[in-house]
């Protein structure tokens, strides 16, 4: 018996200095072992993005998607304002996410606002570059063991006569072929925006989009008018829709939410 004591000891020793087990689990000190953390990293432009207190009530959706899970995932939010896919390359932020990418991981990959403003030299990409670019990000996240999930950009409020929000992506219909093409998760984000605040008509999907009176924010002294970003209550629900999406695929993220507060539960709506 104290052989096998030993023998076992050892053992633990053994996975204590090598540090990992099989699949997502850690030895830790003690020798027990220690399920690991699971990164939801996104990729993006400003809509999604972390915004400075100087932008604010600036949002993006990433923000509050953040706080949606439970304490083994970890939602790491690497959007940037003004970025394409092909500046993202560029800048080597795509290169971060993957070498700190680890397999069981996620990433959101959602991009089109720069790509497709051809006005703009500095983040402009082809159409060809830029679905490129999309399978790219996917077969990278792929080769590492992780799962990628492929977003169309969210809808722009820009409303005809018709009480209708126009179409202003001519790049969301490639994120659809890359989609196809490549059998990723795919979240049709465009559609799904669009929809929403349509259904809210042009007063009321203004209240989530940053519409600032003159004089009301010290932010924005002289007013804002800006029918691309949310502010912090169309972020909130741009992240519900997303949240919803994955629930409706019975995704596996869907499955790792924070435990709800029991005197939230007594609570009615």
């Amino acid at each position: 018996m104290q052989k096998i004591k030993t023998l076992m000891s050892a053992g633990v020793l053994m996975l204590a200095s090598h540090g990992t087990l099989a699949g997502n689990e850690t030895v830790i000190g003690d020798g027990t072992v220690a399920a690991e953390e699971t990164t939801i990293f996104m990729a993006g432009d400003s809509t999604m993005a972390i915004k400075e207190v100087k932008d604010y009530p600036e949002t993006g959706w990433g923000v509050p998607f953040a706080f949606f899970f439970d304490d083994g995932i970890k939602v790491d939010n690497r959007a940037m304002n003004g970025r394409s896919t092909r500046t993202f390359i560029e800048e080597e932020r795509w290169a971060g996410i993957m070498s700190e990418l680890k397999a069981g991981d996620y990433v959101i990959i959602q991009f089109g606002h720069n790509d497709e403003s051809e006005q703009k030299k500095d983040r402009y990409t082809t159409p060809e570059q830029y679905k490129i670019n999309l399978s790219r990000f996917i077969n990278d996240v792929r080769k590492a063991g992780a799962e990628p999930i492929l977003m169309s950009p969210i809808t722009r409020r820009y409303f005809d006569g018709a009480n209708k929000i126009k179409h202003t992506h001519p790049y969301a219909p490639l994120v659809r072929e890359v989609a196809a093409k490549e059998k990723v998760e795919f979240i049709d984000m465009e559609v799904v925006t669009r929809e929403y605040f349509q259904v809210m008509g042009d007063r009321d999907s203004a209240l989530r989009f940053m519409h600032i009176a003159p004089g009301l924010h010290p932010n924005y002294p002289v007013g804002v008018r800006d029918d691309t970003h949310l502010n912090q209550l169309g972020a909130r629900e741009v992240a519900q829709l997303v949240l919803a999406e994955l629930r409706k695929r019975e995704h596996p993220l869907s499955k790792r939410l924070r435990s709800a507060d029991p005197k939230h539960l007594a609570l009615k709506y």
